[in-house]
């Protein structure tokens, strides 16, 4: 077990109130993976002043210079990467291989933006007198706030940590209370790099006196957050009376589209891996299957003997290939998900049942879920379920499977299985989804490229990851600049 303190001002200190508070291991909630302060309002007050402090100096320096220090945390990543996979795999749950993919993706991402620091800066543009030149700064925003979930606990923090410290802003970050180790051990990480104390605070605890902090304190200038849309929701209206820069990425009911042409085959490896694999706790987990008609027996057949070989166990065991569910209450969500589709009609053609034999009894684990006769009225086909649950739905044609596809209030990852060039040009097109795919995973993303939704499953405004991400946290100042007299 492991102890964990705040990080404010390049300081390890216990929350102001004394209090502390564990994580379990998802896999055997006997054990207790790592105790943590327990932060509250004062603790969230002194993370901005620290940031506010150290912001001048970092601001000051340029962005070689702070891409130098990513580099070297990506380097110190990579040769914990081991270690850290499984702290990630004991306080989240996720398989051994998954976390390690993690973790080498948060290496990946600080190497990333380590490397554009040498071409980050502004625009000459043409002026339309002679002797005058005409140009562009990008410059930071002041301390910035960042909320991270528990689902991918090393890899969010990274994607906003890395590109806001590129651009010269200092960062208070608050994770979720399931799983923070991962935050703090990335504050560790760019201690040791060399990042000037104050410039990232970590505080971990309770989230609404950090939220009311960020929406009051006249120092914060820019909120990133991911996770659920009613949180996100409840952000977004607390800090709008200041109007500062916001980006939201919530909900999602990813759908994956299967043509009757398709690969079969391949149609439900890529559902089984993007429903299944993460326990199914990704935003762009697949969540439906739109299937047309003349495929939909052969389709479920293949999908439902995958979902039977699926091996379910602890994320530390040999050939596991999907974890428990982070929590109890997360566990009984996806539970009480197929209880209600069934009593609204649907047929739970495989799966779902809480698994506690052996090596399983002090888990949150169930096996994975098929469920047929699906409408798109139903609340498994509207409503988020952040669990290993796949929901079919028959349809007619292409055009109907893009309707009942666009048909929901999210629009983030969309996946469509087929051979016809044209019609995945005119899914492209049509489709309403922030991530668009055609035969891959609903899961999965580029580092280098944009990412972000639509509809209710963002605010719309700035993308993250890839060069992106840099328009979020920095602004642009136009100089003009009179050289003829």
């Amino acid at each position: 077990m492991q102890t964990y303190q705040n990080f404010i001002g390049g300081q390890w200190v216990s929350a102001a109130s004394g209090k502390t508070f564990a994580t379990t291991n998802p896999a055997d909630s006997r054990e207790t993976v790592a105790n943590y302060a327990h932060g509250g309002a004062a603790d969230a007050t002194a993370a901005i002043a620290a940031a506010r402090e150290a912001f001048p100096k970092w601001a000051a320096q340029t962005p070689v210079f702070r891409g130098r220090i990513l580099s070297k945390a990506s380097q110190i990543l990579e040769a914990r990467k081991a270690e850290l996979a499984g702290l990630l795999t004991r306080e989240e749950g996720k398989t051994l291989a998954e976390a390690t993919g993690e973790v080498q993706r948060a290496a990946d991402i600080f190497r990333f933006y380590g490397g554009i620091s040498y071409t980050l800066g502004g625009q000459t543009l043409p002026h339309e007198l002679p002797g005058n030149l005409l140009l562009t700064r990008r410059e930071p925003l002041g301390v910035t706030a960042l909320i991270t979930p528990w689902n991918f606990p090393i890899a969010i923090p990274a994607w906003k940590i890395a590109p806001a410290l590129l651009c010269g802003n200092a960062v208070v970050i608050k994770p979720a209370s399931l799983a923070p180790a991962m935050t703090l051990e990335l504050a560790r990480i760019l201690n040791e790099a060399g990042l000037p104390p104050g410039v990232l605070n970590v505080i971990t605890g309770e989230g609404r006196p950090f939220g009311q902090e960020i929406a009051t304190n006249p120092a914060v200038q820019a909120l990133s957050f991911t996770g659920s849309r009613a949180v996100g929701s409840s952000l977004y209206q607390a800090v709008a009376p200041r109007m500062i820069r916001t980006q939201l990425e919530m909900g999602s009911k990813n759908p994956t589209l299967v043509l009757a042409d398709a690969d079969l085959d391949l149609a439900a490896r890529l559902t089984a891996i993007a429903g299944f694999g993460l326990t199914g706790q990704a935003c762009t987990a697949t969540s439906r299957v739109i299937v047309e008609q003349p495929v939909l027996a052969a389709f479920t057949e293949k999908l439902v003997a995958l979902a039977q070989s699926w091996k379910v166990g602890p994320g530390l065991a040999a050939g596991v290939q999907m974890g428990p569910a982070v929590s109890e209450s997360e566990l009984q969500g996806n539970l009480d998900a197929l209880t209600q589709a069934r009593a609204e009609g649907a047929e739970l053609l495989w799966g779902g049942a809480r698994l506690t034999d052996g090596d399983l009894a002090h888990g949150w684990f169930m096996q994975p879920a098929v469920v047929g006769g699906v409408r798109p009225s139903m609340r498994i086909a509207q409503e988020e379920v952040f669990g290993p649950v796949v929901a079919i739905l028959a349809v007619d044609s292409f055009d109907e499977a893009i309707t009942v596809a666009n048909g929901v209030e999210y629009g983030l990852s969309a996946t469509l299985v087929t051979r016809d060039f044209k019609k995945a040009m005119q899914y492209s097109e049509r489709i309403e989804a922030g991530v668009v795919k055609v035969n891959q995973i609903s899961t999965g993303l580029a580092l280098q490229a944009p990412f972000g939704g639509v509809k209710h499953s963002s605010t719309d405004s700035f993308r993250e990851q890839g060069t992106a991400a840099l328009d979020f946290y920095s602004r642009t100042k136009t100089v003009y600049l009179d050289y003829s007299a």
